[in-house]
């Protein structure tokens, strides 16, 4: 595969400008006109992005307000609507040309450049190409193989892209079929929230609503690089800062969205000489991993507070009251909490006492606190655990289930949230079984499915023989690049839902079909009626989604009607399923929907089309506790080792976080810049500790490879980097998702979640040689 660069004298330099400002506009403008899109269609396009009546961006999951600015949408968000609406075609005139060979050497940039895909293909091994194949063809052999696979064999990927509709149907026709393996992107992400929050709070999502980001008068941000993931909340940050709200960021690298932002929304701004609003009023870099001890150290310092504050017959720091009514398991947290020795805390948070103090001094003055947090704290081998200990900071105030308090997971992809709320998972207990049986008339399996860990065990041992992805780019986006795409080509049957051409489409197994489908931007018309679809945004708000813009190709049908014929061509007779009724009125889903779960999707139809959408019921939003005791839990981790079950104290050994650049989605790459932190040219580089760097005898732009410290006998590794010194802690290093993935082992996961633990992979760091 070539390499991840478009130079042979990448740049690196410090970005000190804001994020927004002027930045922004002009990579947006570059970028569409590398498009050819600078046109006044593509600004109308944009102009209903994240809008009632418009449609829901297909990049983050952000939410969407009642009350819109001007310009809805984020440099990345345009960038993913850009990447769609594309007038280049990856048509039968690109395949005619090229071998499945050949496309491998490609980069995953110009595999997605080559524009829109437009006709179904099934690869043909004796050329060693994709040829066209009729719609109803593909579906009757894909149909036919199905049937004569062990349904426990198959896995049925989605991407977070998939609308509700789309994704309430595909679990239902891969249950019907007879499985139960449905892994989806928040598997890779956010599964450490799906079962830490629940196990704490008895909901499986955030709190919060953009109404609360309005009454907050503090923030907490851990592991979450907003001004790169979810660039429109800075918005609200922004906002939050000139009303004098506090904004504490803990994150190893300093990233410029949560230190400088200039708002493109207001001219004024634009036009100022200033740097913009500093966005964190203390920014702290603390070790890779190290966010439960710098967590513990905050809650000791309220202890401290609230203890002094007894004294003095001052009012307590904690809320005594909530406490009492509420939780449960608070002796238990305290004791562990005082228990903590500060210089264990320091050591293993890379932070002082005297900081960690003074957040706590900070955090017992608020009264309406916010916890944000990402990846970085879920992709860890105690990704649960991270999630959890915030909650316990919140609740020994009681910031939860209250106006502008609350946990806030920032979810990544557009509708990942939405589609586990529509029955998108793995385990029988998230859904509704019997109301599935009695509606459809069909027996639900009841053996447990494949999550995405399980899913990538199964293709390396040869238990699972057949993959249909729903969007998405599984193999890249997963750990053991290498193995996982060895083995690959060893199943009996690769199907591909998809808008464009990327990487997991060219490995090729014994029976492969791409399947070009919709965008979410595209006008669907069934039965001659538009369609709309509907997503769920991190806020457990439910919206509408219009497509307007043509179709890149008459031939492209929606992933309704794609799962609707798929479902008739294998399992047709087996169920009650209208499949028709429901792509002739996407209505009907949402009807079956509300009826599947009524407390969420409540007048489903009649409320998903109001500005804002409509919010889930959430108990814990209300203070009503879903758990087993009805009450919040204070749960205590094990320890605060990163890597409980990996040596790692050799010097020479370093946790690697993968890191995503401002010119990405996920794994759609739009460019080898990484414009805030001042890469230009390349992904393939390694972000170290300078110190680290010379006592490595390393200097910038040296030549190294990386490898995975780990004592199961597999080499991994990643060659020919360039290394460049940086803003890290000691013993730390960055580098691009998703290209070093590849270093990640398939064990190396959040234990219980399997959430890859991508934020922590030991590694050595050796300097090439010279030939």
């Amino acid at each position: 595969m070539d390499r991840s660069e478009n130079t042979d004298k990448p740049t690196i330099e410090p970005y000190d400008r804001p994020t927004g400002g002027w930045g922004s506009i002009k990579s947006l403008v570059e970028k569409s006109a590398q498009e050819g899109l600078l046109t006044s269609t593509v600004w109308a396009t944009l102009e209903r992005q994240n809008k009632a009546g418009g449609y829901q961006c297909v990049s983050c999951s952000w939410a969407k307000p009642a009350d819109p600015r001007p310009f809805e949408y984020c440099e990345n968000g345009a960038k993913a609507t850009l990447w769609e609406i594309t007038p280049k075609r990856c048509d039968r005139d690109f395949f005619r040309k090229h071998t499945v060979s050949e496309l491998l050497e490609w980069t995953d940039h110009d595999l997605e450049k080559q524009g829109r895909l437009t006709t179904p293909l099934k690869y043909d091994p004796s050329l060693d190409q994709y040829i066209p194949i009729a719609w109803d063809k593909a579906f009757r052999e894909i149909g036919a193989l199905l049937n004569d696979m062990d349904p426990k064999s198959v896995v049925f990927y989605v991407s977070g892209r998939a609308s509700l509709e789309a994704s309430h149907m595909w679990q239902l026709f891969a249950r019907i079929y007879g499985s139960n393996n449905l892994p989806d992107s928040s598997n890779m992400c956010h599964e450490s929230t799906s079962v830490g929050l629940p196990e704490s709070i008895g909901s499986p999502v955030g709190t919060v609503t953009l109404d609360d980001f309005d009454a907050c008068d503090m923030m907490f941000f851990f592991g979450h690089n907003t001004g790169t993931n979810a660039p429109r909340l800075l918005h609200w940050v922004q906002e939050a800062r000139k009303r004098g709200a506090p904004v504490i960021t803990f994150n190893p690298l300093q990233e410029r969205g949560l230190m400088r932002f200039k708002s493109p929304q207001q001219p004024f701004e634009m036009l100022s000489p200033d740097e913009g609003t500093k966005m964190s009023s203390d920014y702290y870099q603390l070790k890779g991993g190290g966010d439960i001890a710098a967590m513990t150290g905050i809650a000791k310092a309220v202890f401290a507070l609230d203890d002094a504050a007894t004294e003095a017959g001052k009012p307590r720091v904690l809320d005594t009251a909530f406490i009492e009514e509420h939780c449960h398991g608070f002796e238990a947290f305290e004791s562990f909490v005082r228990d903590a020795d500060w210089t264990e805390i320091e050591r293993c948070s890379g932070l002082t006492r005297s900081d960690l103090e003074h957040t706590g001094r900070v955090y017992s003055k608020a009264e309406r606190v916010i916890a944000n947090y990402g990846m970085g704290l879920t992709q860890h081998r105690h990704g649960i655990e991270n999630v959890q200990m915030l909650v316990n900071l919140l609740l020994m105030r009681g910031m939860m289930g209250k106006t502008g308090a609350g946990i806030s997971p920032i979810r990544g992809h557009s509708n990942v949230q939405g589609q586990r709320t529509v029955g998108i998972t793995e385990k029988l207990e998230l859904i509704p079984v019997e109301k599935f049986e009695a509606f459809y008339d069909f027996t639900v399996p009841k053996e447990k499915g494949r999550d995405t860990v399980e899913s990538c065990e199964g293709i390396l041992d040869g238990s699972v023989k057949g993959f249909v992805c729903l969007g998405g780019n599984f193999s890249r986006a997963v750990p053991e690049t290498a193995a996982i795409e060895q083995a690959w080509r060893k199943m009996r049957l690769n199907v591909q839902i998809s808008t464009k051409l990327n990487r997991n489409h060219l490995l090729a197994a014994e029976n492969t079909y791409i399947l070009p489908c919709l965008g979410r931007l595209e006008r669907d018309t069934q039965n001659g009626v538009d369609q709309t679809v509907s997503i769920e945004d991190s806020t457990a708000c439910i919206h509408a989604s219009f497509g307007r813009t043509e179709p890149a190709s008459k031939e492209l049908l929606s992933e309704p009607r794609i799962t609707a014929e798929l479902a008739k061509a294998t399992i047709d007779g087996k169920s009650s399923v209208p499949w028709d009724e429901w792509v002739a009125d996407y209505s009907k889903i949402r009807d079956a929907i509300e009826r599947a779960y009524p407390d969420d999707f409540s007048q489903f139809n009649e409320r998903f089309r109001e500005p804002g959408g409509f919010h889930r019921d959430i108990g814990a939003s209300k203070r009503e506790w879903r758990t087993e005791t009805g009450r919040a839990h204070f749960l205590i981790p094990e320890g605060f080792d990163v890597n409980p079950d990996i040596d790692t104290t050799s010097p020479d050994v370093f946790k690697l976080i993968t890191v995503r650049s401002n010119d990405q989605f996920n794994t759609s790459v739009y460019g080898y810049d990484d414009r805030l932190r001042g890469v230009d040219g390349t992904r393939m580089i390694i972000l170290m500790n300078a110190a680290d760097m010379k006592r490595l005898g390393l200097t910038d732009h040296d030549r190294i490879d990386i490898e995975t410290v780990a004592d199961d006998g597999v080499a991994r590794k990643a060659e020919d980097y360039r290394v460049h010194a940086w803003n890290i802690p000691a013993g730390d290093c960055a580098g691009y998702f998703p290209e070093l993935n590849a270093l990640i082992p398939l064990w190396h996961h959040s234990r219980r979640a399997h959430v890859p633990a991508a934020k922590s992979v030991p590694v050595r760091i050796t300097k090439r040689v010279a030939n």
